[in-house]
């Protein structure tokens, strides 16, 4: 029709470049991958790409893996709308008062936490720059590095799981979900490491940046056996119950389900029974956890380990909770993240810091936030089919063929590219219309598509960080006093930008970082 193949690569190109010149216009991105794919479609294959339509629409919403996103999100709005962070922030601060550049390590330390309980840039660069960074300013802390931390720290929940940009990349790429979780973990926390010894580091150097905090406003560490013997005894006692207690949660939630199932199967149809096999580990964490808690106890004391009892861990353990049940396979990322919602939600009931009103925008939220993420991998399927029934890949192909590279300069170029996409791209783009171009590359180049994606997350954490579009800086500026300019936090990004690089290279160098856990987990 109109003159034009089926296979016409050059009209793919011509899709590809279209598609990047209208998001540079400001057209919204789902819409438009949507209408180019059905243009081309119909000028290439005519009247049949609207059925193509209807069924990459109902693939996406029959997808078992991104029901996932919508709970996940659920699970961080209503910890964010829980004043959880303030707690948690406050108890990390009375445990590391003492280090050098103390509230911008504490910052890092409840990003971490809190991104592995959302994704949600936004989300904490916002709540962070509400909280802490007024906090470092008034501290007299330097105000590029203030900004820094708090943007660098706020998008580490694009990388560390439950990260939604994984679940789209595991639904595009075709790879295991809870095998990129493993994957993304070390990484994860290597990276927030790096952030935090480079503060550490810099404050020690040069101290003026970052002034240690008056010890009125420190409590005294160390445990008082003379006082709190019962208190030890007590942790003991607590940590050897909960092996049992942890048995008996397991296989109540396998027997109540099964108990549902059973009620709820048609009569004379087969009851399909869940079986939990809980891993024969499970004790050894447990009991590890409570031994790392126990020298904790001795090193804090009695009075600041019970402020993190009340803060930090029960959020700390909500949050392992789910990532222990897919990294063990006792639960499905899906079934782990509506046990998240539901534990937030009683998270939140047990602060007293639920209501009605919180819980609907919560809900209203993550409607919309899901619906932009299901437009968008509707957009995105149907743009990628046409695209490759157009043939769009060849030339990529062809003159990444023509470069005679290796396996490491194909690496560098495609996260290069990665890289400079971020400057004017969201990630969203990156994840749904880009890498696809790269997956069939990799075969050719014999790389782990699981190995690309961790790369890939480690590497999107510099399109919110990166001017011109930079969104977590604009985040923060939006919520930040008025003499901080968005100049003094575009150059406090820039440090952690390297860090991003550095830890990046270090992956790479040593890929058993990524794919060890992995490797451990899902032999």
């Amino acid at each position: 029709m109109f003159g034009l193949t089926i296979g016409n690569p050059e009209l793919g190109v011509l899709m590809l470049v279209l598609f990047v010149v209208f998001i540079m216009l400001g057209f919204p991105i789902a819409f438009t991958l949507m209408a180019l794919g059905v243009m081309f479609g119909y000028m290439a294959q005519g009247d049949i790409v609207f059925a193509l339509v209807v069924q990459r629409t109902y693939s996406v919403m029959t997808n078992d893996v991104l029901v996932a996103i919508p709970l996940f999100i659920f699970m961080g709005y209503i910890i964010e709308r829980a004043n959880i962070l303030d707690r948690l922030f406050n108890s990390v601060q009375l445990a590391i008062g003492g280090l050098p550049g103390s509230l911008a390590v504490t910052t890092l330390v409840t990003c971490t936490i809190f991104a592995t309980a959302t994704g949600i840039v936004g989300a904490v660069v916002t709540l962070m720059g509400l909280l802490a960074f007024p906090a470092m300013l008034r501290a007299g802390y330097d105000e590029k590095l203030s900004a820094g931390v708090v943007c660098a720290g706020g998008c580490l929940g694009i990388l560390i799981p439950p990260s939604v940009m994984l679940i789209l990349y595991g639904a595009t790429a075709g790879v295991s979900v809870p095998k990129l979780y493993a994957g993304a973990f070390l990484p994860g926390l290597l990276l927030a490491s790096l952030y935090m010894v480079y503060v550490i580091i810099r404050c020690m150097l040069n101290p003026s940046l970052a002034p240690k905090l008056p010890k009125e406003q420190r409590m005294p560490l160390g445990f008082d056996f003379d006082k709190d013997k019962k208190s030890l005894v007590k942790y003991v006692v607590i940590v050897l119950l909960a092996v049992p207690v942890a048995y008996a949660v397991i296989y109540g939630l396998e027997f109540m389900l099964n108990m549902i199932r059973t009620l709820t199967t048609p009569a004379g149809a087969t009851v399909r029974e869940i079986d939990y096999s809980v891993p024969d580990k499970l004790p050894h964490v447990i009991l590890g956890a409570g031994a790392i808690g126990f020298v904790l106890l001795l090193i804090l004391g009695k009075a600041v380990f019970k402020e993190l009892a009340r803060s930090f861990f029960p959020l700390t353990m909500l949050i392992l909770s789910v990532l222990g049940a897919i990294f063990f396979g006792i639960a499905t990322p899906t079934e782990a993240a509506a046990v998240g919602a539901l534990g937030s939600v009683i998270l939140a009931a047990a602060y007293k810091s639920i209501s009605f009103d919180k819980l609907k925008e919560s809900v209203f939220l993550t409607a919309r936030t899901s619906a932009m993420v299901c437009w968008l991998f509707v957009g995105s399927f149907i743009f990628s089919s046409i695209f490759a029934i157009l043939g769009g890949h060849e030339p990529i192909k062809a003159f990444v063929a023509m470069l005679n590279l290796s396996p490491t300069m194909f690496m560098i170029l495609a996260q290069v590219i990665i890289f400079v996409l971020g400057w004017p791209l969201e990630w969203t783009e990156i994840i749904v219309i880009f890498v696809p171009i790269f997956l069939p590359l990799l075969e050719t180049f014999k790389i782990d598509p699981l190995f690309f994606g961790i790369l890939i997350a480690l590497n999107i954490q510099t399109s919110f960080l990166s001017p011109p579009v930079a969104m977590a800086p604009f985040y923060l500026k939006g919520v930040a006093p008025p003499h901080v300019t968005i100049n003094q936090i575009f150059s406090g990004v820039m440090p952690f930008i390297v860090i991003v690089v550095a830890c990046m290279v270090v992956v790479y160098t040593f890929p058993g970082i990524a794919l060890w856990l992995p490797s451990v987990l899902y032999r």
